[in-house]
């Protein structure tokens, strides 16, 4: 039987900017009370499951629910900055509102160019998704018939779903992946298949 490799794709728990649509990228902000529970129910839900190796971004958001998972689980998390949100360059720290007020042209190319865009100082989705698909083949390529766990964001959630169903990036909004979310992926030698997206 054609070996099986398993991954537990999942985003941080909410975080303490969640509630005013700032653009955090590659800034460092904890998570939320909400955040440690969702990452503690994750925890119970992977009790009885087997993880072989888990993996986060370098990010304490990430970082914090990894340590919470696999408190149950005898491995010990691995932080990667591969695996960090999409960098935003001179957006990051601010609003929704305050850069359309500053950058309303480039927010409008943004959105018409979401694919490749780059904010000044910062990269594209499509510098985003070869990043982190990159790092993630490797992971997944030592771990053959292994369950992997990957603590990540929401931006590098999707980077993986959409290169997964060779997807276009400029559609990258119309999957969501909420705060605390599970998505699993099995991989054969004849390709990944989905069986969960942002559970």
């Amino acid at each position: 039987m054609e070996d099986r490799t398993r991954l537990f794709l999942v985003r941080h728990g909410e975080t303490t900017t969640a509630s005013e649509f700032r653009y955090i990228g590659h800034m460092d902000v904890d998570i939320t009370e909400n955040g440690i529970k969702q990452m503690n129910n994750l925890k119970d839900r992977f009790k009885e499951e087997e993880i072989n190796a888990l993996y986060s971004s370098d990010l304490i958001r990430t970082k914090k629910g990894a340590k919470i998972i696999s408190s149950c689980h005898q491995i010990e998390p691995v932080a990667l900055k591969e695996f960090r949100e999409i960098n935003l360059g001179i957006w990051e720290g601010l609003t929704r509102e305050e850069i359309i007020e500053r950058y309303p042209r480039e927010y409008k190319q943004r959105l018409e160019e979401l694919a490749n865009y780059r904010i000044k100082g910062g990269e594209s989705f499509k510098d985003l998704q070869e990043r982190v698909v990159k790092k993630l083949l490797e992971i997944l390529n030592e771990s053959k018939g292994k369950n992997v766990m990957l603590l990540a964001h929401g931006g590098v959630n999707r980077a993986i779903l959409f290169d997964i169903l060779n997807l276009d990036l400029q559609l990258l909004p119309r999957i969501d992946q909420v705060y605390g979310c599970l998505n699993i992926i099995d991989y054969y030698d004849d390709g990944p298949v989905i069986k969960l997206v942002n559970g």
